[in-house]
């Protein structure tokens, strides 16, 4: 009975001190304001910055203001003497393409071309033409290997078109689809120009063959290509007479081009006392998607919750830690800010730094804290409790997560809602933020969220939406999290593998 009972009383000692709040931390915590927030994130999110496009003016001077902050708190330049870490990218314009049937080249008035792939140069096909492109015509003939052509529906799907899906299901090499009207082809190829050049990528793409791009052809073009007419290539269609149509060969080269993009993730480092050696990253990701070319009225995307609000969070954390160091209360390891770039175009900031420049060794990085979109509630937390979505705590290391329970439960009693933690959820969160770039190495995580509401990537999504009180409180959640982190005895344990 007396062994009984000690076990309980030391249990409950146990608990009791795990859950007292640590005096410490609470005081460096309140160097966390609204107005501080506030007054950064009305500066990352103006229209000044216009939307903080990866690699744009906008995003330029996003950096700098982050840089300027850094530097004012005193952190280290851990970059070769900088805060800036050069991210190289590439991006792909509209490609250079050729067009022959025969000794016939056809001109740009008379197709588009979309797809992400190049050519090693010329290639030549057999055509085959499946008529509207309905699926038992497509099942009537081998498309494998072969370029493919069908009338597309005037009402139909013109980018994601579910006939195009089956014929590359099938194995066509290449797509062809013919707009009837020309209003609707000028119409097609404008919207397919306008979108092009907007894709970036870390290194430029190979070339290939058996591209599955897709041509789009006016009428006329259609008709030559087979030496007939649309309106024969139509009534074979209609009569169900695809037989009529011969097949002929098409040639096409396709050259990608490239243009570099310079762009720029900002790194401030603290370093750490007895275990300096193990890192804390804390991320968030500082660009945005720009202006809106097609909006009206206002047509800069400000992204004050997409994330700026991360962003701010980011530089009110350095403050506190900053600060804490200053008093002779420093974290015991160290601490590594870091807002990247290019998360809108791929999570490439972050990827360059883990998979091509860690700053600090990966075997060193004890855990990455990521914070993207903190500033608002989503629908299904309209007038609820304050709460954050939390996500991957738990894959990697069950201390982290136990870690991340308790202190939230000490400090700030947010709803943690785990509903996107799930990998299998349809919105597959989990890997769509710079955080998975650490995952995938098996390095802790945790990802902030608020969810998906309605300003996201509208220009809507301004700073006059944001709830500050909310914000502080999320924020102080993280920096709760990243003290224990950074001053615990030993080293999140890593017991489950990616």
């Amino acid at each position: 009975m007396i062994r009984k009972y000690l076990a309980v009383s030391f249990i409950l000692i146990g608990f009791q001190a795990y859950s007292q709040q640590d005096p410490v931390a609470v005081k460096y915590a309140t160097t966390i304001t609204t107005e501080d927030l506030k007054e950064n994130l009305s500066i990352i999110a103006s229209d000044a910055m216009e939307g903080r496009e990866t690699g744009k003016r906008g995003q330029k001077m996003a950096a700098a203001f982050i840089a300027s902050y850094f530097e004012e708190l005193g952190l280290t330049t851990p970059v070769n003497g900088s805060f800036y870490q050069p991210v190289p990218l590439f991006s792909a314009g509209v490609p250079v393409v050729t067009l022959k049937s025969g000794s016939m080249e056809f001109t740009r008035e008379e197709y588009m071309y979309t797809g992400s792939l190049a050519t090693a140069g010329l290639v030549d096909v057999p055509l085959l033409f499946v008529g509207e492109g309905a699926e038992e015509e497509i099942k009537s003939v081998d498309v494998k290997g072969k370029a493919v052509m069908f009338l597309l529906d005037p009402g139909a799907s013109v980018m994601n078109n579910p006939s195009i899906r089956a014929m590359r299901d099938q194995g066509a090499s290449m797509v062809f689809a013919v707009i009837e009207k020309e209003d609707d082809f000028k119409r097609t190829t404008s919207m397919i120009r306008g979108f092009a050049g907007g894709r970036l990528s870390l290194t430029k793409q190979p070339n290939q063959t058996g591209n599955t791009g897709v041509f789009y052809l006016s009428a006329q073009a259609a008709g030559k290509i087979f030496k007939t007419t649309y309106d024969k290539l139509k009534k074979a269609s209609t009569d169900k007479k695809l037989d009529k149509i011969k097949p002929s060969v098409v040639s096409y080269s396709i050259e990608q081009v490239y243009g570099e993009i310079k762009s720029e993730n900002i790194l401030g480092f603290m370093e750490g006392s007895d275990k300096k050696d193990e890192v804390l990253v804390i991320t968030a990701h500082y660009d945005h998607i720009g202006i809106s070319s097609r909006a009206e009225g206002d047509k800069i995307n400000n992204g004050a919750d997409d994330d700026g609000s991360g962003t701010v969070a980011v530089l009110a954390m350095a403050k506190a830690f900053v600060q804490a160091k200053k008093d002779g209360e420093g974290p015991r390891r160290s601490i590594l800010f870091m807002t990247v770039t290019g998360e809108e175009k791929g999570l490439l900031g972050s990827r360059y730094y883990t998979d091509n420049n860690p700053v600090y060794p990966l075997s060193s990085t004890i855990a990455n804290l990521n914070i993207d979109m903190i500033g608002r509630r989503d629908p299904n937390h309209k007038g609820s409790a304050p709460y954050v979505y939390v996500i991957g705590s738990d894959k990697l290391s069950s201390d982290l997560h136990t870690l991340s329970e308790s202190t939230n439960k000490t400090y700030t009693n947010l709803i943690f809602d785990y509903t996107y933690n799930d990998e299998n959820h349809p919105e597959r969160i989990y890997y769509r933020s710079d955080h998975w770039n650490f995952a995938k190495n098996n390095i802790p995580i945790i990802f902030y969220f608020d969810g998906v509401h309605e300003d996201y990537h509208k220009p809507s999504d301004e700073v006059d939406k944001i709830e500050f009180d909310l914000l502080s409180l999320r924020t102080k959640a993280v920096f709760h999290t990243a003290w224990e982190i950074a001053n615990r005895d030993s080293r999140l344990a890593v017991d489950r593998k990616k």
